[in-house]
């Protein structure tokens, strides 16, 4: 198992450039299976996530080829399994969206309980209420979920909360459906908006995607196409975290600003100078970091994706600030790791007090999740003197190249084999 190694204390200057987004590659990906004919993808990542995702596929049957660093083609000419076996969907959530194009592409589907990072209970309950709603029989058997479909047909569905997996997976199971199908309360992210844009090139009929009611007019077919994967929001969101956290200035090509709204809101609140440059972003940390109070919410609001970077920030703000965390209820698990780093946080519920310090210290410390791994990367490169980060595994699920990217932009950053450097 491998760890990284930072040396911190050094300013990142420079230019990054973003990879594409992961969040909108994996739903992108399993929407392969709503067609026979060949779909091209551009800006895909190469993720854990990724290779987990394609190698799910491949035992669907869905061919697929590199055509570049980052160009992709599949093919689901031929489907010749419904079943998703739980070796693949237990180390990644967003498996579970193959339920909903597999019922609309052959009208079964057998998909184990999913698995992924443990930030808390994320039940599938509003997945399965909404394919159900679509006339589908699903029943729990053995730990998989068994769902079979005459023909889908189209209706009204109201989500209890703007869950992205549950919009994902109602919008792919839809666009094949008889009739028109509307989700309220549908979720408006970013990466929402980009899989019903491939599926509306595909041949799809969708409206309102972005908003809280998305209405889908059901096709007979769907045909192939090439898409684009937007930029990754929260890796660009990170990036400005590691240029305010060192006090330094990075240049990042290609920001979603549109995008990252809240976000930015949040870093210039801290102190944080955040202003548009050369086709980019330019991020920097004049001046001492002032303490915030944020709140995790749905798109448009602040990310929790982005709260264990955040808490890394605020660790070193002049002052308290104040998270409250209302999307998971055990996504705090970074704090005590950030606290053997020097950081004065206190958890009370879903609430993180976190007191400001003059400086963190390098520390052996072990990563719990995607996020998490990232605010402790943060941390260590702001830190005097070394941090030990173990358990990395789960940061090559969602950032490439991550230590390649910081060490051009000045960190001193190594990957080894645990062990190999005590």
């Amino acid at each position: 198992m491998d760890k990284l190694i930072i040396l911190g204390g050094r300013p990142l200057n420079g230019t990054i450039r973003l990879s594409g987004s992961k969040n909108a590659t994996l739903p992108i990906l399993m929407a392969s299976l709503l067609t026979e004919e060949p779909i091209r993808l551009s800006n895909v990542p190469r993720l854990g996530d990724v290779r987990t995702a394609l190698a799910l596929l491949a035992t669907l049957g869905v061919a697929h080829r590199w055509l570049g660093d980052h160009e992709l083609e599949l093919c689901a000419e031929q489907i010749v399994s419904h079943d998703a076996p739980y070796h693949l969907v237990k180390t990644m959530r967003a498996s579970f969206v193959v339920l909903g194009p597999l019922l609309a592409r052959v009208r079964k589907a057998r998909v184990a309980t999913p698995g992924g990072c443990a930030i808390g209970a994320r039940p599938v309950n509003l997945h399965v209420a909404g394919i159900r709603a679509l006339g589908a029989r699903v029943q729990l058997r053995h730990g998989y979920f068994e769902a079979h479909a005459d023909r889908l047909t189209g209706t009204r569905i109201w989500l209890d909360t703007p869950s992205v997996g549950a919009t994902e997976n109602i919008l792919m199971a839809a666009v094949l459906a008889r009739g028109r199908t509307v989700i309220e309360n549908a979720a408006r992210e970013p990466e929402v908006c980009d899989l019903a844009g491939m599926l509306v090139a595909m041949g799809a009929q969708i409206r309102g995607a972005g908003s809280h009611v998305i209405v889908i007019d059901g096709v007979e077919r769907l045909h192939g196409t090439q898409h684009r994967i937007i930029t990754d929001r929260i890796e660009a969101a990170s990036m400005m975290v590691a240029a305010a956290i060192t006090g330094g200035s990075l240049l990042i090509r290609d920001t979603p600003a549109e995008h990252l709204e809240a976000v930015i809101a949040k870093l210039r609140e801290a102190g944080v100078s955040v202003a548009p440059e050369d086709g980019g972003m330019r991020v920097a940390a004049p001046r001492p970091l002032q303490p915030v109070e944020l709140r995790t919410l749905p798109y448009p609001g602040f990310p929790t994706d982005l709260q264990a970077q955040m808490m890394a920030l605020l660790a070193k703000a002049e002052g308290t600030s104040v998270i409250n965390e209302t999307v998971f209820e055990n996504r705090f698990m970074h704090a005590p790791e950030l606290c053997r780093m020097g950081a004065d946080i206190v958890i009370k519920g879903p609430t993180a007090i976190v007191r400001g310090v003059a400086r963190l210290s390098g520390a052996p410390v072990m990563a719990t999740d995607l996020r998490a791994s990232m605010g402790l990367v943060l941390a260590g490169l702001a830190a005097e003197g070394e941090t030990h980060i173990s358990r990395v595994y789960h940061l090559d699920r969602g950032y490439e190249a991550l230590e390649r990217k910081l060490a051009g932009a000045g960190a001193e950053i190594e990957r080894v084999k645990d062990g190999s450097a005590e």
